[in-house]
């Protein structure tokens, strides 16, 4: 229940590229707004001059969070109306914004939050892979064990933000768990040189080891198939374990792997 009075909080997702993206619902909030935090001010006074919109601005990012949102929810609980936009997207994923709506809910106060551009449903619609079902993991895991994991249980569609000097390896560590999976490579998405490359994990992790592909990039990579990987998995699993224990990298997977048949150089692999 919101406090009597009070101002609010709009979440208000921004263009992930072409500004002409952005709503009328969108402009018309940080219109009317009080305030406006955003990640960088000068990158959102280019949406705003764009659109002939005055709007007061405060950064709110990812090092004054905590402070910021003490202070903006102060200010909704005097009445005014606060706008909160990140530098594209949808605020909160993988953007700044989480702290700010859970200390307004913490305090009664309103959030309304607004549709707009999002370059996770973007690419995976482009993917042209399954949609019924499907998971969002933010950006992928730099730790090869970890990929792994997410990737050998991934039976759902995956949607990943990934650094253009990464997409190599990671779709390489794919590749090695199954060549055949498909993928899609989408990049500058609503931009003047969108791309999207499908393939498998052998096509693209060949396509980009010796050229990695420039701007914004969010993989699309299709489910495993149901089952495939989880005995693996638990035993790369049970190696994590034992060493987490205290035991020996190369002990513990020579030990598993004697019990479960799978392969101690594996293992061992996915644990780096």
């Amino acid at each position: 229940m919101s406090a009597v009075g009070a101002g609010r909080l709009v979440v208000c997702p921004t263009p992930i590229g072409n500004l002409e993206d952005v709503t009328l619902r969108v402009l018309s909030a940080l219109r009317d707004a009080d305030v406006v935090a955003c990640e960088d001010t000068r990158r959102t006074r280019v949406l705003l001059d764009r659109y002939g919109v005055h709007a007061r601005l405060v950064s709110y990012h990812e090092h004054n969070e905590r402070a910021r949102a003490a202070e903006l929810v102060e200010r909704m609980r005097a009445g005014e109306t606060v706008a909160l936009v990140s530098d594209a997207g949808m605020p909160l994923v993988s953007d700044p914004g989480f702290v700010l709506v859970q200390a307004c809910v913490a305090a009664g106060l309103a959030v309304e939050v607004l549709p707009g551009p999002s370059a996770v449903v973007a690419a995976l619609v482009a993917s042209a892979l399954p949609a019924e079902h499907w998971r969002f993991s933010g950006f992928l895991p730099r730790k090869k064990g970890d990929l792994r994991a997410l990737l050998a249980g991934a039976t759902e569609t995956l949607v990943a933000f990934e650094s253009p000097g990464r997409v190599a390896a990671s779709l390489a560590v794919l590749a090695e768990l199954d060549p055949d999976r498909p993928v899609a490579v989408c990049r500058e998405l609503t931009k003047v040189h969108e791309e999207v490359v499908r393939g498998s994990a052998a096509e693209l992790a060949a396509r980009y080891a010796d050229a990695a592909p420039r701007g914004e990039v969010v993989l699309v990579i299709g489910g495993a198939p149901e089952g495939s990987g989880i005995e693996d998995q638990r035993a790369a699993d049970a190696v994590r374990r034992l060493v987490d224990a205290g035991a020996k990298p190369r002990e513990a997977a020579r030990v598993v792997a004697s019990l479960t048949g799978a392969s101690a150089n594996a293992l061992y692999r996915a644990l780096t």
